[in-house]
């Protein structure tokens, strides 16, 4: 896949006429600029789509007569994704899906800034035939989770499995699992974060419940354990909707910021007594789904990875010397 060094192309800017108001904003710009509407869509993937002078997240917002949309389209790609031996752990396999425990910084499909070595290609060279099924740029893919992020994922070997799969996430029946360690005391020993979120107002790369064009979500969370003694606790994290960084940005906005986090978490020292984290301390822990072909109840587990692992001994350690 082509990358760096490529041209972008020239913008685009169109005012909505009578004729398109009312409809998805990826519908009504593809009409304008004469292009499909699932090439207008990676415009939006690629944050490269304003309308009103705010950048478009949602293909379909709707637009009205007298809307400015603009967008600078990002250079075209070679699409032709390599696949690369890479390490790769297989919890499960079979002829319609496989399930992976990620590990911690590996992206999951090639975007700017990483187009090799990409949980994408160690699968296309594992399983070999997944070309093509649910899209040309992320094969296979049903759901994402953040670089930094390990655990439990889900992959469809063919279009079938990966509509099956895709509808089960949609319609929010997946089971999923999180573990995490914050900084902070909890005062209750539950909670439920229930808070829009959408793109931060001042920062494009960043999610933020703080926006007036957020989208619902909910998440649940149980205290695990407790370490009083460097101000640190142990979550289980039930997150009921999957938007962009969602239980970053939730515990994040309840003052429980997750350990290792730089982007969401609060800026401070590092202590000495514990193991520093080179990415944030949130694996998912267990997937549950119905599996598309033989429509049996599937439940995946994977332990945190052993830098996390590391940590929670620690924190246990400093809390029993008290």
């Amino acid at each position: 896949m082509s990358g760096p060094g490529a041209e972008p192309t020239a913008p685009l800017r169109f005012i909505v006429g009578e004729e398109l108001a009312g409809q998805r904003v990826d519908a009504a710009l593809a009409a304008l600029a004469g292009v499909p509407r699932s090439q207008v869509r990676h415009w939006i993937d690629a944050e490269a789509v304003t309308l009103a002078g705010t950048v478009v997240t949602r293909p379909s917002r709707k637009v009205a007569e007298g809307d400015v949309v603009e967008s600078t389209p990002p250079a075209p790609v070679d699409t032709t994704l390599a696949a690369e031996d890479l390490p790769l752990a297989v919890i499960h396999e079979d002829p319609d899906l496989i399930v992976v425990d990620k590990a911690p910084g590996m992206v999951v499909h090639p975007a700017p800034g990483h187009y090799t070595g990409t949980l994408v290609n160690a699968l296309l060279h594992h399983c070999g035939d997944l070309a093509g099924v649910g899209g040309v740029l992320r094969p296979g893919i049903v759901h994402r989770l953040d670089r930094g992020t390990s655990g439990v994922m889900v992959a469809a070997k063919h279009d079938e499995a990966h509509r099956l799969l895709a509808e089960q996430f949609h319609d929010h029946t997946i089971e999923r699992i999180y573990l995490t360690i914050v900084r902070g005391a909890p005062k209750q020993d539950s909670g439920r974060i229930d808070r829009p979120i959408g793109r931060h107002p001042r920062d494009r790369k960043r999610m933020s419940v703080r926006t007036r064009s957020g989208r619902a979500a909910a998440t649940n969370w149980r205290v695990l354990e407790r370490y009083r003694a460097l101000g640190h606790a142990y979550l289980e994290i039930r997150p009921e909707t999957g938007r962009t960084h969602q239980i970053r940005v939730h515990l994040s906005s309840a003052g429980l910021p997750i350990a290792g986090d730089d982007v969401y978490g609060r800026a401070r020292r590092r202590s000495g007594r514990l193991p520093s984290l080179d990415h944030p301390a949130l694996h998912a822990s267990v997937l549950g789904f119905t599996h598309p072909a033989s429509g049996e109840q599937m439940r995946f587990e994977a332990p945190p990875p052993e830098d996390m692992q590391c940590l929670l001994e620690a924190l246990r350690r400093e809390e029993a010397a008290g």
